[in-house]
Order: structure tokens, then C-alpha cells, then sequence
């Protein structure tokens, strides 16, 4: 029996397919045209990255445009400092030894028209690097020879080598930078590679001093270092002397400062280097 709730359905309407229903009114029906995507394999290699998903090729690009604008102008600015240091070191070894050779008569006192059209920086550089390796080795064979004859247990001092290299080249770069500055104040301005080619030079003499200090005997030692500070500072007070003049009337004031400079380092020396304590 059929409940009363349900509608009869023709039997002809039953058999194969369901018919579509009728849109409704008022609503358009939607057709999708098919699409063009292009469908691309799986690739090979799964779990990697692949080459194609780097950055775009612009990228490389402006990055290898940067890094060689940055290095052909580091280089340039490299090329161009050493072209303009190069006259300071073009010296042969005639024009060193003649210059050594003047710094050992120091009442002369020409060196510094010798060397006003040319002075240099390679011998001073020398001079300052032969002084470190003199005073560190002449220093540590004594104190070894002396610890050695007493029987007594030795050490190596590599302070002795930091302290020499900071003596020497410290002193052959500030002191003529300030004195540079002070001539500058006083309107008698000098050229500061000069004054540096005069302090280097002025050092020499104090290798044969810290050689002859191998002598066991303290008088020897403060002649040796009286006489090299004398003639360091002779030399250099000689060559400033007349430049200094035209400072005015306060000339002979920085002559004597420079020349008790220069003895002042000698004593330096004589009580560090030339002294030797077990």
C-alpha cells in the first residue's frame, strides 16, 4: 500500500536515463573552456634544490658588477698610494752608504742639503730593523753569558723584542712628527719625510754602540753609550740648525731641545740595553 504522501511516477518516465533538470529561472549557467596550462613532469631529482630555483640572472649580474667596481677601485687606490711612496724608497746602495757615512762625521752637517731633493725612507726603515735585531740578540747573549758564569737557571725575554721595536720605531716616527708640527707653528716649516730620513739616519750610529757593549766592564759602556748619544744628537742639531734659525729668536731653544732629546735616548739605552742584571 502507498501512503497518500508520495506521488505515483509513470512507468515509461522510470526506464534509462534520469533527465537533467531544467535550470531555474533567473540563474545562468557556467561553462569552463578548457584549460591551456602546460602540464610538466615530475623531476628527477626529489628532495634536492634544483638550478632552476636560484635567483634571476640579474642578480648575478649586478652582484659581479659590484664586487669589480670594488676591487679595480681598491686596487687603484693601492696602485696610485704605492706610485706615490715609490720616490721615497728609489735609492741604491752608494746613495745608503754615503748617507750612513755622513751620519758618522756629524760636524759636517750636510746632510740635509744632500738630501733635500731626495730624501728616502728605505735606509731609516734599515736602520730601525737592524737596531731591533741587534739590541734583542746582543741583549739575550749577554744576559745568557751572564746567568751562564754564575751558574744560574736562564730565561728567554721576548719583551726584549717588543720593547726595542717600540723604542725605535717610535721614536723615528713621533719625534719627527711632533718637531714636524713645532717648526710648522713656528713658521719654519720643514718636510716631514725629510726630518723622518734625518732621525732614521741619525740612528746608525747607535749599531757599533750596542755591538761594543759586549764588554763586561760599565765604564766602557756608558763611554760607548755617552759617545753615540753625542754624536746622534751633534748630527741631527747640526742639520736643523739653520733651518731652525728663521723660526726667530726662540731657534736655540728647540736646537738644545732636540739635542737633549736625542742624549735622553742614548741614557734610555744605556740603562735598558747596555746594563745587564742576573
Amino acid at each position: 500500500m502507498m501512503s497518500s504522501n508520495y506521488t505515483a511516477i509513470d512507468n515509461q518516465n522510470v526506464s534509462g536515463s534520469v533527465p537533467a533538470v531544467a535550470d531555474p529561472p533567473g540563474q545562468v549557467a557556467v561553462k569552463f573552456t578548457e584549460s591551456n596550462l602546460q602540464t610538466f613532469p615530475p623531476s628527477s631529482s626529489q628532495g634536492k634544490i634544483s638550478g632552476a630555483s636560484g635567483p634571476p640572472r640579474d642578480a648575478d649580474v649586478s652582484v659581479a658588477k659590484y664586487i669589480h667596481f670594488r676591487t679595480q677601485g681598491c686596487g687603484h687606490l693601492s696602485m696610485k698610494w704605492i706610485e706615490n711612496q715609490k720616490p721615497y724608497f728609489d735609492v741604491d746602495t752608494s746613495d745608503v752608504l754615503e748617507r750612513i757615512k755622513d751620519s758618522l762625521f756629524p760636524f759636517t752637517g750636510s746632510f740635509s742639503e744632500k738630501t733635500a731633493n731626495n730624501p728616502d725612507l728605505y735606509g731609516p726603515f734599515w736602520i730601525c730593523s737592524t737596531l731591533v735585531f741587534v739590541a734583542a740578540s746582543i741583549g739575550t747573549f749577554i744576559t745568557y753569558i751572564a746567568h751562564k758564569l754564575q751558574n744560574k737557571e736562564w730565561n728567554y725575554d721576548i719583551n726584549l723584542v717588543t720593547w726595542s721595536a717600540g723604542l725605535f720605531y717610535g721614536y723615528s716616527t713621533i719625534v719627527p712628527l711632533c718637531l714636524f708640527l713645532v717648526l710648522k707653528y713656528f713658521s719654519a716649516p720643514s718636510g716631514l719625510v725629510q726630518l723622518l730620513c734625518l732621525y732614521g739616519y741619525s740612528l746608525f750610529v747607535f749599531i757599533p754602540a750596542l755591538c761594543l757593549s759586549l764588554f763586561p766592564w760599565e765604564i766602557v759602556r756608558w763611554v760607548v753609550a755617552g759617545v753615540a748619544g753625542f754624536m746622534s744628537a751633534t748630527f741631527v742639531a747640526l742639520n736643523l740648525k739653520h733651518h731652525i734659525a728663521s723660526a726667530g729668536e726662540r731657534w736655540f731653544f728647540i736646537v738644545a731641545a732636540i739635542f737633549l732629546l736625542q742624549l735622553a735616548l742614548a741614557l734610555v739605552l744605556r740603562v735598558y740595553l747596555f746594563n745587564v742584571t742576573v
